[in-house]
């Protein structure tokens, strides 16, 4: 047996001891010697703790120690929350370096996106249908995440402190119908990406884009080169800020712990099953009805989707399934140019899963905060969460930062999205895998929508 699993082991038995000794203390009525019942659960706790700490040095896995940073974190803000009160500034730090990402990442991803596909026009009716289905789709994803948060109430309870809330939150004010629909239009650019005004930011990327596309091939290439290094640079930004994400989530749950106590771990599992419960409502309320009324043969369909969408589910990654969902729907009958052009731009504007979990995520963040929104700023919200969530799907985490500057950019505070972290893996997993199976829908439904592909 490897030392790693060893290791592993020992953690889980020792934590099981802990839990068996607290629910004997608690619950049991056992009548055990106070301090020495007390020290000895502490001592097993960080004794288990060491354990995972060494598992997760054996494993090298970011995954793996963002799940022990969390663990460390609750162990602190429980056992010393004086400590765990001052450590927040490591989350806020971490904070700061994830906001320097939103602008520059949105913008290069939504022009690369956008005049990267400037064939749009050359394909035409293809082109329109695609999109037309992307949005749709997304808007179904959109209120289903919605509803299920609300029936849920998984963000309920947690009961952040005012001063908690106070410091992360930006400046707003009350805006009538006109000022709202004027705030979605930047004046100023540069003061739009330094006041963190993520639509603002959006709707002049999404402009750029449309405007770069519409310039000569000679022209447009160079400045997309550029857009599309400045894409490639965020994304291994992101992912260098990302080594940070096991001590600021670590940091941030170590101050929510020690603030509210250990009842939000309930929230967070009673979260995760909202989303898988949310996911497969989508899939078979939305997705199978739509392959039903397209004419998809729905078993040789499922039969060629099944790989790419469990690598997609295992690795938490979209793009590697990419180039297995493009041959298994090219072998189902779908026409090479169909699939070269849907499931590429379904990349960028047809994320399903990920849609889903935004929505639900940033309501989780308002119920945590205790801040009622009205239905006019959930619908704003949506559609902001909409335009922000294209052209992300296959980086790493990525939904954390579009997350991170939707919900400040409406006055929401980013303790319950640090908290997360903690389970990001596995809700990661079932919204990467409902994104490649709702992109390869796409791709056969657009044949048929476009006589491309006849089942035998």
């Amino acid at each position: 047996m490897q030392m790693r699993q060893r290791a592993l082991i020992t953690a889980m038995v020792l934590y099981a001891l802990v839990a068996i000794g607290w629910a004997l203390t608690h619950y049991a009525g056992i009548a055990l010697p106070s301090f020495g019942a007390y020290a000895l659960l502490f001592w097993l706790r960080w004794a288990a703790a060491a354990a995972l700490v060494v598992y997760a040095g054996l494993r090298r896995s970011l995954t793996t120690w963002i799940f022990i940073g969390m663990v460390l974190g609750a162990m602190i803000g429980n056992d010393a929350p004086a400590l765990a009160l001052n450590l927040r500034v490591l989350s806020l730090i971490f904070l700061r370096l994830i906001k320097t990402i939103i602008a520059p990442l949105l913008f290069a991803t939504l022009v690369s996106g956008i005049a990267g596909h400037a064939d749009l026009k050359q394909v035409g009716r293809m082109g329109v249908k695609a999109i037309v289905y992307f949005e749709v789709m997304t808007t179904f994803a959109l209120v289903i995440g919605l509803g299920a948060i609300h029936l849920s109430q998984a963000g309920v309870g947690i009961h952040l402190t005012g001063a908690a809330i106070a410091a992360d939150v930006m400046p707003t004010q009350k805006l009538t119908a006109i000022d709202t629909i004027l705030h979605i239009f930047p004046e100023n650019i540069a003061k739009s990406v330094a006041e963190g005004q993520v639509l603002q930011v959006v709707v002049f990327a999404v402009m750029f884009g449309i405007a770069l596309a519409m310039v000569t091939p000679e022209r447009r290439k160079p400045l997309l080169a550029v857009v599309e290094s400045l894409a490639e640079v965020m994304f291994k930004f992101t992912k260098i800020v990302m080594y940070m994400a096991p001590i600021g989530a670590g940091a941030a749950l170590a101050y929510t712990v020690a603030s509210t106590g250990l009842g939000i771990l309930g929230n967070l599992a009673r979260l995760l099953a909202t989303l898988y419960a949310a996911l497969a409502v989508f899939v078979l309320g939305v997705l199978l009805p739509a392959a039903v009324m397209a004419g998809v043969p729905v078993r040789r369909f499922l039969k060629a989707v099944a790989e790419p969408v469990t690598i997609a589910f295992a690795t938490a990654n979209s793009e590697a399934a990419l180039p297995i969902a493009m041959e298994r729907m090219e072998e189902l009958g779908v026409p090479r140019q169909v699939v070269a052009f849907v499931m590429p731009t379904g990349y960028s504007f047809n994320l399903d899963g990920s849609t889903l979990y935004l929505s639900l995520a940033a309501i989780f963040v308002a119920q945590a905060a205790g801040v009622h929104l009205s239905l006019g700023q959930q619908l704003l919200l949506m559609f902001t969460l909409m335009l922000t969530s294209k052209g992300v799907a296959g980086v790493s985490r990525a939904s954390l930062v579009i997350l991170l500057g939707t919900v400040t950019s409406f006055g929401l505070p980013v303790e319950p999205v640090f908290i997360l972290l903690g389970i990001d893996q596995l809700m990661d997993m079932g919204r990467t895998g409902v994104n490649v199976l709702g992109n390869c829908l796409a791709t056969v439904v657009v044949a048929r929508w476009e006589g491309e592909f006849v089942p035998e």
